[in-house]
C-alpha cells in the first residue's frame, strides 16, 4: 500500500494530461516577462541615472499572507459549489432507485407497463445530464420521451419537467383503472417529485455563479501582487536576471488556485476538468435499474448473474 502511494504521488505530481497547468502556463511566462522588463529597466536606471530602484519586503508579507486567505476562500467556495452538486447526485440516485422499484412493488403486474415505467426512470438522469450541459438529448432518449417525431422548435425547452409530466401521466393512468391505490400513488408520486428537487437544486448552482465583485477583486489583488514584487525582489539576490524565475514561482501557485476555484464552480461543464462524472453516473442507474426489473421479472441472465 505504501509503495502504491509512493507510486500515485509522483505520477500525479508530475502529470501533465488533466493538470490545471496547461491553462495557467501561459499567464506564468506572462508575469515572468513583465518581470524581467522591471529587472531591465531597473538596470537601465542604475546604468543611466544612478537611480536605485526597489522596494522593501515586510509589506509584501503581509500582502502574501491576505492573498493566501483570499484564494483559500475562493477555492472553497468553489468546492463548496462542486461538492453540493455531486450530493444532489448522489440524491438523484437514490430516488431514482426508490421510484423504480417503488413502481415495481406497488404497480400493476403488467409487464408492458413495468418495462414503460422502468424505461422512464431510468431515462431521467440522462435527461438531467444533458439539460445541465445545455445539450439536446440522444435520439434514442427522446424517442423513449415521444418527442422524435417533433421539429426541435416544437420540442420541450425543459426536458426533466416534461419527463415529470409523462411520468405523473403514466401514473394517473394506471390509478383512474383502480390499478394502483391511492397511498401507492402518493408514494410512488412523492418520489418522483424529488427528483425535481434535486435537478432544481443543480441548476441553481449552474445558474448562480460566484459573486462577481469578489471574483475581479481577488484577480486584481493577485494582478498587483505579482506586478510589484519583483520590485520587492531586486538587490536581495546574487543576481536580479533571478527575479523572473521566482516570480514565476509565485506566479504558478497563485495563478493555479485561482483557475481551481475556476473549474470548481461549474461542476456539471465537460469543458471542466474536474467536472462531475454524469455519463457514469447514468448509466449505472440505468444499469441498476434495469437489473431490477430483470430480477422481478425472473431472466435467467439476472438469476445467472446472482
Amino acid at each position: 500500500m505504501i509503495r502504491e502511494n509512493w507510486k500515485t504521488f509522483w505520477l500525479e505530481a508530475v502529470t501533465w494530461q488533466g493538470s490545471i497547468s496547461p491553462s495557467v502556463i501561459g499567464q506564468v511566462f506572462l508575469f515572468g516577462l513583465l518581470s524581467g522588463l522591471i529587472v531591465f529597466t531597473s538596470w537601465l536606471a542604475e546604468t543611466c541615472v544612478g537611480c536605485h530602484l526597489g522596494l522593501e519586503v515586510a509589506p509584501f508579507e503581509f500582502a502574501g499572507a491576505a492573498l493566501g486567505l483570499l484564494l483559500v476562500l475562493r477555492t472553497n467556495a468553489g468546492y463548496d459549489r462542486w461538492w453540493e452538486g455531486r450530493r444532489l447526485w448522489g440524491g438523484i440516485v437514490n430516488q431514482s432507485r426508490n421510484l423504480a422499484i417503488s413502481g415495481l412493488a406497488y404497480g400493476p403486474a403488467d409487464p408492458a407497463w413495468r418495462k414503460r415505467f422502468v424505461e422512464l426512470v431510468a431515462l431521467f438522469p440522462f435527461i438531467a445530464r444533458s439539460s445541465l450541459r445545455g445539450e439536446e438529448p440522444e435520439p434514442e432518449f427522446l424517442k423513449t420521451l415521444g418527442v422524435e417525431h417533433l421539429p426541435p422548435d416544437e420540442r420541450p425547452r425543459h426536458y426533466p419537467s416534461y419527463w415529470a409530466l409523462k411520468v405523473a401521466d403514466l401514473l394517473q393512468e394506471t390509478s383512474a383503472k383502480n390499478q394502483l391505490d391511492r397511498f401507492a400513488f402518493i408514494q410512488i408520486d412523492t418520489q418522483r417529485a424529488s427528483l425535481i428537487d434535486h435537478i432544481g437544486g443543480c441548476e441553481r448552482i449552474l445558474k448562480t455563479p460566484l459573486a462577481k465583485a469578489f471574483v475581479i477583486k481577488v484577480r486584481r489583488f493577485i494582478l498587483l501582487f505579482l506586478l510589484i514584487l519583483p520590485f520587492a525582489l531586486l538587490h536581495r539576490m546574487d543576481s536580479d536576471f533571478l527575479v523572473p524565475i521566482v516570480t514565476m514561482m509565485v506566479a504558478y501557485p497563485l495563478l493555479s488556485l485561482d483557475m481551481i476555484a475556476v473549474e470548481l464552480q461549474n461542476p456539471f461543464s465537460k469543458q471542466n476538468l474536474s467536472h462531475l462524472p454524469l455519463d457514469d453516473i447514468a448509466r449505472t442507474i440505468e444499469g441498476n435499474l434495469h437489473e431490477v426489473l430483470a430480477v422481478q421479472n425472473g431472466s435467467p441472465e439476472a438469476a445467472n448473474s446472482d
